[in-house]
């Protein structure tokens, strides 16, 4: 008989303080300005990450699949410039799926995930714990695109130095201003022998960039105007999601996928403690944006940020860039 073993119980240290009343506040606010805006976090409730990783599988989604072949084309090369025995800081390391396909190569004495839903945190976790006893594994429930404080739990093992690992091109997500507020955070934390291992989607033909964020499935779609059933829950609002067409274009000025929901008609909205929205037609709401970097720019804000040195990997057709960046 094969006995399955009990999940292990990592350590979990949470330093998010929820103020619901707060959040829902800023939500709403946001829906009632001139510009309406939902920010990107809400998408991610269970039936969007179910969304999400059917777009990760998509013929036109290639951050996922591009990222994936370089590093493990280049994997070796980039395992030999990683300190062995470091301190592995997985930032929004969801299922900690890519964190563990390099646990083996690089031997880090401790896994640190970082992520906002503690239980998922903890459950990916102790499956870590179990396939990879000698990494000490510690989950941190945090919303580090917010805040990013971990120097304290870093110091335990002073000699060790931290890798943050920080895939997917989820910088991307950012403004300018605060991604280099992010990165200087994270440069912060590095001291004098850390790194910062890194994906970033690169700029490329419109075509290619807009089909990936509006697929001919409509996964991407559905993705979008699942937001809205999030809010509705959030905030007890009543949008109706026929109301509303899913809208992704580049904007080449400011280098971005620009993702919103488009009403459809002239409509109002019920935001919940008496709050109405009018939408008139053509008017969006923004959902999402998306940076592109060029190579040489995004480089010259690591140096900003305080990384005077790094190491680059691409593909062949330069479509997604892998950065491992140090002091």
């Amino acid at each position: 008989m094969t006995v399955t073993p009990a999940l292990a119980v990592p350590r979990l240290e949470n330093t998010l303080v929820e103020d619901h009343t707060r959040e829902h506040q800023l939500l709403r606010q946001r829906l009632l300005q001139p510009a309406a805006r939902i920010d990107s976090k809400y998408f991610y409730d269970d039936f969007g990450c179910e969304l999400f990783t059917h777009i990760c599988e998509l013929d036109e989604y290639y951050p996922t699949r591009t990222e994936a072949a370089i590093l493990s084309h280049c994997g070796a090369e980039i395992a030999a410039a990683l300190p062995s025995g470091a301190q592995w800081i997985d930032l929004g390391c969801g299922d900690c799926s890519k964190s563990r396909k390099w646990l083996d190569t690089v031997q880090p004495s401790r896994l640190v995930g970082v992520d906002i839903a503690a239980d998922f945190l903890q459950h990916s976790l102790a499956r870590i714990a179990i396939s990879h006893p000698g990494v000490e594994c510690i989950g941190v429930v945090s919303d580090f695109t917010q805040s990013l404080e971990l120097r304290d739990l870093l110091s335990e093992q002073p000699l060790a130095p931290p890798v943050f690992f920080y895939p997917g091109s989820s910088i991307g997500n950012f403004a300018r201003p605060d991604a280099l507020r992010l990165l200087r955070r994270i440069r912060q934390h590095c001291g004098e022998h850390g790194k910062l291992l890194i994906g970033v989607d690169l700029l490329k033909p419109r075509a290619i960039l807009e089909a990936a964020y509006d697929d001919r499935e409509g996964v991407t779609a559905a993705f979008n105007l699942n937001v809205l059933n999030v809010v509705n829950r959030e905030l007890k609002a009543d949008f109706q999601l026929e109301n509303f067409k899913h809208d992704a274009v580049f904007n080449q000025h400011d280098s971005r996928i620009e993702m919103r929901l488009v009403s459809q008609t002239d409509h109002d909205v019920g935001l919940g403690s008496g709050c109405v929205r009018h939408f008139d037609q053509g008017e969006s709401i923004l959902t999402e944006y998306s940076h592109k970097y060029t190579s040489a720019d995004f480089a010259a804000m690591l140096s900003e940020a305080g990384f005077t040195r790094h190491h680059y990997w691409t593909d062949e057709q330069h479509w997604f860039g892998v950065f491992l960046a140090q002091a």
